[in-house]
């Protein structure tokens, strides 16, 4: 086995613990190293947090042993997989059994055989821990050579590496984008074959994956190798239909799926908040569906930023992801397009307040998503979006210091409307709670407790006429209170 002292850089900072690890594995008589991505950054003068140990013995049996000597979290198991996990002195350990070759699963693991199994060759690497041959690296299928040129090249046969765990496919796209990387032309002819196949991964784990895929500091690197790899169109065929640009005449359809990823780009040096580099990617997810062609005035995509919203909340329930990250997903997609609206000199206070009321304590970020949303290559045109946005902004921070709007609450509280009324929570309720909080939106009363009470015993009368009538069907055709 080819093997190599690992390069001049500072101490490793985990040696202390790593050395009590090996020495506790040596009195139990068990063979123990590091591997994988560990090894890998340390490669490339980095040290993580997360420390991946493979075990030649009963890798769960031995992680509770260590937990008892080294104290940390609670051990964490998964028997199906021979897998442990604890935290321990700022560090993830996770030991796991080795893996016998390929094609004699009950023959007695080695080193060689298990770091055939892993993903690839970059993560294929061992360094050992004792004593003795501290830092010594065991690269058998060349990572480091892999390391340096930059390239992403499976452990075994493509088609072997990706049938043993489809995630692995998506885990290419995301390294190579992570450490920009290419992906070996094999490797990927593999992953454009095989694409269908990443179905039979569990969803967490590919949202998992793709959440990390948007967390590399340029993501479009990625993007775009996600849609190239045709994982896209398995994962996320939303995203794959934003491609395509369109000509009638002089009028041109932008390419969104592009726009988008820019709009990414220009995100991410802002945010290190997943959600919000979702929104910059999601922002106009809807275009294809309400896109039309109007003679003489060209493309136009009314409603995009509704629909979208909706999309959202689809799409997002599909991925798994936390029902709040959905919600402000969606909120922020469909808030997208109104600070533009507010640029004009004659917006009045009530339209910003209206704003602030729905984006709450995500305002900074919509403006934040409306800025990185200028991807025009002509200078006036980005400075004069800049300078409306600027304008916004000093607008937004005007009404924030009148009226103290942003965490607006009415007031008047739906408890009290209730026991005024006699009336448990309904339809009638919200209706006349929202009427009340648009007169105080539009500037007809101040927010204060009288002046809302007073208010609702004015229009309280009305309000319910209305609704009886409208429940009983006796006003169909009357104009809906609001």
């Amino acid at each position: 086995m080819q093997t190599k002292t690992m390069p001049e850089k500072k101490s490793i900072l985990a040696r202390p613990l790593l050395s009590r690890i090996a020495a506790e594995a040596a009195s139990q008589k068990i063979e123990i190293y590091v591997v994988g991505g560990f090894v890998r950054d340390l490669l490339l003068g980095n040290e993580g947090p997360d420390i991946d140990l493979v075990v030649f013995g009963d890798s769960i049996a031995f992680a509770k042993r260590l937990q008892s000597v080294l104290g940390g979290s609670k051990v964490v198991a998964y028997p199906r997989f021979e897998t442990a996990m604890f935290d321990c002195q700022s560090y993830r350990l996770e030991l796991v059994g080795a893996r016998p070759a390929w094609d004699a699963p009950d023959s007695a693991p080695t080193l060689d055989t298990d770091l055939r199994r892993r993903d690839f060759t970059i993560n294929a690497m061992a360094m050992a821990i004792g004593d003795a041959d501290f830092g010594r690296i065991l690269d058998p299928l060349n990572g480091a050579g892999d390391l340096e040129a930059g390239l992403i090249r499976t452990a075994a046969a493509p088609e072997q590496t990706f049938g043993d765990d489809p995630l692995r496919m998506l885990r290419a796209v995301r390294f190579a984008a992570q450490l920009d990387f290419q992906i070996e032309a094999s490797v990927l002819d593999a992953i454009k074959s095989m694409a269908p196949e990443i179905q039979k991964a569990a969803q967490e784990r590919i949202t998992a994956e793709f959440q990390k895929l948007m967390m590399v500091p340029q993501p479009s690197t990625g993007l775009n190798l996600f849609r190239k790899s045709g994982l896209s169109e398995v994962i996320f065929p939303e995203l794959d239909q934003l491609a395509g640009v369109e000509q009638r005449g002089e009028y041109f359809h932008k390419d969104v799926f592009h726009h988008s990823l820019k709009v990414v780009d220009n995100i991410s040096p802002y945010t290190d908040n997943f959600a919000l580099r979702l929104v910059a990617l999601m922002h106009d997810i809807a275009k294809p569906q309400t896109k039309r062609f109007t003679p003489g005035h060209g493309w136009t995509f009314h409603g995009h930023e509704e629909l979208g919203a909706r999309m959202v909340d689809r799409i997002g329930r599909r991925m798994k992801l936390p029902r709040k990250t959905i919600e402000y997903v969606a909120k922020l997609v469909r808030l997208h397009m109104r600070p533009t609206q507010l640029s004009d000199d004659s917006v009045t206070d009530s339209a910003v307040r209206r704003l602030m009321v729905e984006a709450g304590e995500d305002i900074e970020d919509l403006m934040t998503l409306c800025r990185a949303d200028i991807t025009s290559k002509n200078p006036r045109r980005v400075e004069r979006y800049l300078a409306n946005f600027d304008y916004v902004e000093k607008r937004i921070g005007e009404v924030e210091e009148k009226d103290e709007l942003r965490n607006f609450k009415p007031a008047i509280t739906g408890n009290e409307i209730m026991a005024n009324l006699g009336m448990p929570p309904g339809p009638i309720i919200g209706e006349i709670k929202q009427r009340i909080t648009d007169a105080i939106l539009d500037g007809e009363i101040p927010n204060e407790r009288e002046a809302c009470l007073d208010f609702f015993l004015k229009i309280r009368d009305e309000m319910i006429a209305h609704h009886r009538s409208d429940s009983d069907g006796s006003g169909k055709n009357a104009k809906k209170i609001r």
